[in-house]
């Protein structure tokens, strides 16, 4: 097993596919009375969280807990680094307290692979800029494993901002390495068609979501990140959503077996409609519970665990 996981290259085809059955065996103690396991008791995971986050934090915080370890959440915000401490020597305070295991979210493209240089535990990078998010594409991919019982094969339309996406990124590293073939779909502004062939050859790019959907097994719907936006990449948000937004007669036009799903948090109205998002082929909510299983497995298998 890897000793971190910075990015979705860091696994192969082997080690992706134990995380996701170690995951499923993870999720089945999540109908016991008793969800605990004391396999990481002793344990530390510092979760060193940069940017706000809701999903990944708590979701990172419960996966270890579950486990028994024990977890110190540490905010930037509130903390020395506000007072212009270096990640480095945050880094080395974290590793004199003897931290097993950092997830790390940083604004910064590249922070974990230097936080893995200066700490002689495990990293996991929980989103680093616009770079990655790998536990993401590996609880999406479980995801759809769960609804649809293979990746091999499966067509994947990954849909609107490309660019500023870190989950999509992971997504075409991993889906590729497990045989999916992935589609890319958004304006031509928001996918870089450099980036695209860097990740995986194999990886197709459109500009017309209505040719797509037909053919795809799975719709992942992104959110516009306005905030990472400095230009103007399309003329409203109302034309956005009336060329790549995923409606109601979008959906309808899917194969039957298709599912949506959305990384989150969503612009309902904007990429996906409302009666989509609460449909029963969303799995959106599904995605979150997976999260924590996922993350139970990337804890487990990272620090030890056989």
């Amino acid at each position: 097993m890897i000793k971190h996981l910075r990015s979705a290259a860091d696994l192969d085809a082997e080690t992706a596919t134990l995380i996701l059955d170690t995951a499923a065996e993870m999720a089945a103690l999540s109908g016991r009375e008793v969800k605990k396991l004391p396999a990481l008791r002793g344990r530390t995971v510092v979760n060193l969280f940069y940017e706000d986050s809701t999903r990944t934090r708590i979701s990172f915080e419960a996966a270890a807990k579950r486990l028994s370890a024990d977890v110190i959440n540490f905010s930037a915000k509130g903390s020395s680094v506000s007072k212009g401490e270096s990640l480095k020597d945050t880094a080395l305070t974290l590793q004199a307290m003897g931290a097993d295991a950092v997830v790390i979210r940083h604004s910064a493209s590249g922070a974990p692979h230097r936080l893995a240089n200066w700490v002689e535990g495990s990293v996991v990078n929980a989103g680093d800029g616009t770079h990655e998010h790998p536990t993401q594409a590996l609880l999406d991919a479980y995801t759809m494993r769960s609804r649809l019982g293979r990746l091999d094969g499966l067509r994947v339309s990954i849909v609107g901002d490309v660019l500023h996406s870190r989950v999509a990124r992971s997504n075409v590293l991993l889906l590729s390495t497990l045989g999916a073939q992935v589609t890319l779909v958004g304006p031509p502004t928001l996918i870089p068609l450099d980036v695209a062939a860097a990740l995986s050859p194999s990886t197709k790019v459109s500009y017309d979501l209505d040719s797509v959907i037909p053919d795809s097994d799975v719709v992942m719907m992104l959110r516009v990140q306005t905030e990472r936006m400095q230009d103007s990449y399309f003329p409203s948000a109302r034309e956005y959503s009336r060329r790549y937004g995923l409606d109601l007669p979008r959906m309808r036009n899917m194969p039957e077996h298709a599912i949506v799903m959305h990384p989150g948090p969503m612009n309902r109205g904007m990429e996906i409609a409302p009666e989509v998002a609460d449909s029963p082929r969303s799995t959106i909510v599904e995605q979150v519970a997976n999260g924590v299983s996922v993350r139970m497995a990337v804890l487990y298998l990272l620090l030890g665990g056989k």
